[in-house]
């Protein structure tokens, strides 16, 4: 099978598939062994003085009052009203729009949900709902952002270590593939694309070879991909961090490496972006672009590969200035052109070069 030519169509059947057959089984995230957990984990969560601060990569607008100070037992008990509230039909919104502005301040917000009866697949369902209104596009900016909350509240749990397994074990991101599958550029699909980047993101971060593994074999790529060409700044940005931590992983670099159809793949939406940058300058985009070409350097015949195919804007110092206060990516720069400069010689001498430098 060529990797280019896998399609991400299709993806929001197998996730619909998946969740259907969960739920007709009955098991879904509601184990007697979750149970036992969640009550073994609100006392202990009691006697420790609640949730504390920190636990999700992305920032909250909600300032940690608690910062500081333990969470008092009413604070908590709040919180875990907001989780049983998920599951009320009438209380949900504002309960997931409680919960996603919160979710930065307790620590242990990921196992609650995780544990909680029913409330993992409420979440799905809020995602699984809007896969009519994703093609073609009716998606209104009122559904977006509930959704957007279901989905910081899945980053939550993607991103915490008691729950992230758990998380890829139940292949819950297979449900957000059909969001990243879109192609509208209006801020309802925007937003609702960020948001599910901010998941695989909270996924990657942690540098797990099993989460790598799991979003390889899932073809995660080709949809970073398609963000990476259509867009925002910000989702572009996101979708290329993710595709970077699976280069540095020797396995997703191996992976598309492995023929020259995924390289290319890769190659030509990363040239595409330099080329954008120009007029749209962007540091922080740039830098994750030029840390996957540092990467794919690092392999033979990628950088052999890069001898020919790397933009021009990246050597003749087009850059510079947008680089001036990020001495560390100008560094990273310097070393893929050195790293190109190397296999441009090698190829060179394996040509003949150096029996015509000596004269024979």
């Amino acid at each position: 099978m060529v990797w280019i030519s896998v399609s991400a169509t299709g993806f929001g059947h197998v996730a619909t598939s998946f969740l259907s057959s969960s739920l007709s089984s009955g098991v879904l995230f509601c184990s007697g062994h979750g149970l036992g957990r969640l009550t073994n984990l609100l006392p202990s969560l009691s006697r420790s003085g609640g949730f504390l601060g920190g636990g999700t990569d992305s920032p909250s607008p909600v300032a940690p009052a608690a910062a500081g100070q333990p969470v008092t037992g009413r604070k908590m008990a709040s919180v875990e009203q907001l989780v049983l509230d998920l599951c009320d039909p009438e209380l949900r919104e504002q309960a997931l729009f409680d919960l996603s502005k919160k979710r930065d301040i307790f620590q242990d917000l990921a196992p609650l949900l995780w544990y909680s009866c029913g409330t993992i697949t409420m979440l799905l369902q809020e995602i699984i709902s809007i896969y009519p209104a994703l093609s073609p596009p009716t998606l209104s900016p009122d559904v977006s952002i509930r959704v957007c909350n279901a989905l910081a509240l899945l980053q939550c749990v993607a991103s915490h270590p008691d729950t992230q397994i758990l998380f890829l074990n139940a292949h819950i991101p297979l449900y957000l593939y059909p969001i990243l599958n879109t192609t509208s550029k209006t801020r309802p699909f925007e937003h609702l694309r960020l948001a599910s980047l901010g998941v695989i993101g909270a996924l990657v971060k942690v540098d797990d070879p099993e989460a790598i593994s799991f979003l390889l074999q899932t073809e995660i790529i080709p949809l970073c991909l398609r963000t990476m060409e259509l867009g925002g700044e910000l989702s572009k940005t996101v979708a290329t961090f993710i595709v970077q931590k699976i280069l540095f992983d020797n396995l997703g670099l191996q992976h598309v490496c492995a023929t020259f159809e995924r390289f290319f793949a890769v190659d030509v939406i990363l040239a595409n972006m330099v080329v954008s940058l120009v007029e749209q300058p962007s540091t922080r985009l740039l830098k994750h672009i030029i840390r996957c070409y540092l990467r794919l350097s690092e392999n033979g015949r990628a950088c052999k590969a890069l001898t020919r195919g790397l933009p021009v804007m990246l050597k003749d110092g087009t850059f510079n200035r947008c680089l001036r206060d990020d001495p560390a990516t100008h560094q990273w720069l310097q070393q893929l052109l050195r790293n190109v400069a190397g296999a441009n010689l090698v190829s060179s001498l394996r040509a003949g070069g150096l029996d015509h430098m000596m004269g024979n």
